[in-house]
């Protein structure tokens, strides 16, 4: 049984990552490395909790790091510092996560051997005109926009660099923005379901205008579990549903199916450098491996979100307070 170990499954794609090869990959014998930052969790991992084995720690701790990887045949590297209003506010976590952790896995796998994967974003390739047909493609050169973007860049760049000259068999692919359930409360779509559920109104970042592109969190993960089993050793793959929505759209979305006025939200001041829109290629993976994502239809995939979240306040409710003082200290 191959043993594959899961570097941030408590975080919101990385939980969901666990339970989908739970449920659909049994071959895989399952361990979760996170160190249970505010945006861990380690309830997301109940359903499953006695079917995968759970080790509290830091993706910075080579020591920790090398006796995990010693006994392990896949590292699937989730873990990650994520928020782009964080990482504004203060950078330096970002580096420490996504750059001296993704490091320190590398640097084990050059010891101990095995198959590496790691997850990024679109968002290293910045972004494109609204109004444009452009999308983001494999080749494209990296142009990140904030402290996140970067440092997500910079791992990236390691991943290919520590494959080209140490000869680590790996694989790399680029996610448009996912939702979902387990998705914590600071996240864009889950702020305003739960505001609403709360009985906030919930915010919208300047006039709303930014550009989307949304995958559900389960397609997410079947594109994974794809490039494992079939991708090529070396590749990136860039995995995207293909449906664009403004963030206004969303808003008004959201509001309609929680059965609320679709013009009850507040504009709150932009963040510095907002990205105008992402749109990604995916016709390599769908090609070349077959992906289809499930969820075509956005807007049934965000009402089973908001029947999630509606009946999930066990999970999300103890987030909420902080999370919103800290908006508030960032003046959004």
């Amino acid at each position: 049984m191959p043993r594959m170990l899961v570097t941030g499954g408590a975080g919101f794609i990385g939980s969901n990552f666990v339970h989908y090869t739970v449920r659909n990959h049994p071959e895989y014998e399952v361990r979760v490395l996170d160190a249970l930052t505010y945006a861990g969790d380690r309830t997301a991992l109940s359903p499953v909790a006695s079917q995968v084995e759970f080790v509290h720690g830091d993706i910075c701790d080579a020591d920790l790091v090398n006796r995990l990887a010693a006994g392990t045949d896949l590292i699937v590297h989730f873990a990650a510092e994520s928020h782009v209003d964080n990482s504004l506010h203060d950078p330096g976590p970002f580096l420490r996560s996504n750059i001296i952790g993704t490091y320190t896995l590398l640097e084990a796998l050059r010891r101990h051997g095995g198959r590496f994967h790691h997850i990024s974003t679109d968002e290293v390739f910045g972004d494109l005109p609204l109004g444009s047909t452009e999308q983001f493609t494999e080749d494209r050169a990296y142009d990140p926009s904030s402290p996140y973007s970067a440092t997500k860049a910079s791992s990236d760049m390691l991943v290919r660099a520590w494959a080209r000259s140490f000869g680590i068999a790996a694989t790399i692919s680029n996610c448009a923005n996912n939702y979902g359930p387990f998705q914590h409360v600071e996240k864009f779509i889950p702020r305003q379901i739960t505001n609403i559920l709360c009985g906030m109104r919930p915010k919208l970042y300047g006039a709303g205008e930014n550009v989307r592109e949304w995958t559900h969190v389960d397609d997410h993960n079947a594109a994974v579990h794809l490039i494992l089993s079939m991708g090529k050793v070396g590749e990136t793959y860039l995995i995207g549903s293909g449906d664009e929505r403004s963030n206004k759209q969303i808003m008004r979305l959201i509001l309609e199916l929680t059965g609320q006025d679709p013009t009850a939200y507040d504009h709150v001041p932009d963040r510095p450098g907002h990205d105008l829109r992402y749109s990604n290629d995916s016709s390599k993976i769908r090609t070349e491996l077959g992906w289809q994502p499930v969820y075509g239809d956005f807007r049934a995939g965000l009402a089973a979100t908001v029947d999630w979240y509606r009946g999930s306040e066990w999970w999300w409710k103890p987030q909420k307070e902080a999370t919103e003082a800290r908006y508030q200290l960032l003046g959004r």
